[in-house]
């Protein structure tokens, strides 16, 4: 099968065997295959996703083929699902059973490739750990990526009161109100911190996912509300910035690192079942949904990614085999 692999100067499309499932696996011929930030980095073996000479893709849609012997959840040959996992960029992939869900009726392959990491990301940071409760006022930091704008319409569907997107590009920033942000602000400006306390009435917000960190955790810092919960998904602004460790203290913030690259097997299902359940009727009626910016062949693989560094793109970038 052809799929793309990750080598020393970058992505590769070659020939490789079609994986067998494990036991706990199920074997997908993929219809559709989601880039996501990190496949960038893992394209040189880097960034925590494996070494050289694996095939990237974190997340990607398509038909059961086989299951391994002690796979749960009733999937048979012929189901069509929407994983998460490694080893998206290809003509076949294998994921465990519990990151495995059923797609909607009516929902496209296209369209179900987009939804895996950004709904179980977004749940997790806002609800699992950001433990948001109705009416608190949250910003996304870095809204506009694909699991930023899937991060506004969770908040939202879920009962925030304020949902706060940020983007440095006027012409996305744009674009947030259509899914979810109640105001949108600009972190080029020095005075955004202020704009958000202004928003919450002088308080603060009380979530703040970051998928940005370094130039943005000392503003994020500024405009928390006492017992704010902040959630470091993402680090695309780079991993060191100024901390003002008293203003920490004295609003008694909570700082929470997450990944999935050191949760064990058992978390990662765990991840999906509360994510589902909270989420299941949104996703598969489409109510949860991500804009589709571009779609290229697999053998094209290399081209979607060089779109992605580009910073060009509104929404998610997806390969067909």
């Amino acid at each position: 099968m052809k799929a793309g692999v990750s080598t020393e100067k970058g992505l590769e499309i070659r020939d490789i065997p079609q994986p067998k499932p494990k036991p706990n696996e199920v074997l997908v011929k993929v219809k559709a295959a989601s880039l996501n930030r990190a496949d960038l980095n893992a394209a040189f073996g880097k960034g925590g996703h494996g070494a050289t000479g694996n095939v990237v893709g974190l997340d990607w849609s398509g038909e059961v083929v086989d299951i391994g012997s002690e796979v749960q959840g009733g999937f048979k040959p012929g189901d069509r699902v929407m994983c998460a996992g490694a080893g998206g960029y290809a003509e076949y992939a294998v994921a465990d059973w519990g990151r495995v869900s059923p797609m909607g009726k009516d929902m496209s392959f296209e369209v179900a490739a987009t939804l895996p990491v950004a709904v179980a990301t977004m749940h997790d940071a806002l609800i699992s750990n950001g433990k948001m409760k109705k009416g608190e006022a949250v910003l996304i930091q870095g809204a506009s990526s694909g699991v930023g704008i899937m991060g506004l319409q969770i908040a939202k569907l879920l009962g925030a009161g304020l949902v706060i997107g940020s983007s440095t590009n006027a012409g996305r920033r744009a674009k947030l109100k259509d899914f979810g942000a109640d105001l949108t602000i600009d972190t080029k400006n020095p005075a955004w911190p202020e704009e958000v306390k202004k928003a919450t009435g002088g308080k603060g917000v009380d979530v703040i996912v970051d998928q940005v960190s370094g130039p943005t955790v000392a503003g994020s810092l500024k405009c928390s509300n006492v017992l704010c919960r902040i959630i470091s998904v993402g680090r695309l602004g780079g991993t060191n910035g100024d901390f003002d460790f008293a203003l920490h203290a004295a609003q008694r913030i909570a700082f929470i690192g997450v990944t999935h690259r050191t949760r064990t097997v058992d978390e990662l299902r765990e991840e999906t079942r509360v994510m589902w359940k909270d989420l299941k009727d949104a996703i598969q009626s489409g109510k949860l949904h991500l804009p589709i910016d571009k779609t290229f062949p697999l053998t094209d693989a290399v081209a979607a990614q060089a779109h992605m560094k580009a910073n060009a793109h509104f929404g998610k970038v997806l390969l067909i085999p």
